[in-house]
């Protein structure tokens, strides 16, 4: 990079791998549960004393579509509660709050009010706002500006485009 370095904030990049480990063995373990379940309320409940059963194709589909549904709210409930600790946030409450809410309500309340990401600083390795523009405990620059005009920079510049200042100094 033309001897310069310009770093990127590490919550600024976006993994869904990253995001689906978040959610832990227990809402695997639920939603296979509740996928399971599904099946026998439908197999073992729902048809067999039927003298018309629904045709093959629908007692199939019917089935394996609607026990989707709560495996997805299981897995859904443990991404809130590892998300809600990630972000500093009250998992107890949120688990709760997404559980006990209504249609969907309190999942939509947790991803529209849910805190930023605290990412590690590469510097000190404390926990950062992703917000900020540096590390609050060791000054690290996350967004790098100019050094003479202090206008923002990006990976890859040579010069600056607001003053043409050279930016091998941004480090």
């Amino acid at each position: 990079m033309n001897g310069h370095e310009i770093r990127q904030h590490p919550a600024s990049r976006y993994d869904i791998r990253s995001e689906i480990r978040l959610i832990p063995w227990w809402a695997y373990v639920l939603a296979v549960i509740a996928f399971i379940g599904v099946q026998l309320i439908f197999h073992r409940l729902t048809w067999p004393n039927e003298e018309n059963p629904p045709a093959m194709p629908f007692r199939i589909l019917l089935p394996l579509f609607i026990g989707l549904i709560p495996a997805f709210l299981g897995l859904l409930i443990g991404y809130v509660n590892r998300d809600a600790g990630r972000r500093g946030m009250s998992r107890a409450l949120w688990t709760v709050i997404v559980i006990i809410v209504p249609n969907g309500i309190g999942f939509i309340l947790y991803f529209l009010l849910r805190n930023p990401v605290q990412a590690g600083c590469p510097k000190c390795g404390n926990a950062v706002d992703s917000r900020v523009n540096y590390c609050p405990h060791c000054r690290y620059n996350f967004h790098p500006t100019c050094p003479q005009c202090k206008a923002g920079v990006r990976p890859g510049d040579g010069f600056c485009g607001n003053c043409g200042a050279e930016l091998r100094s941004v480090a």
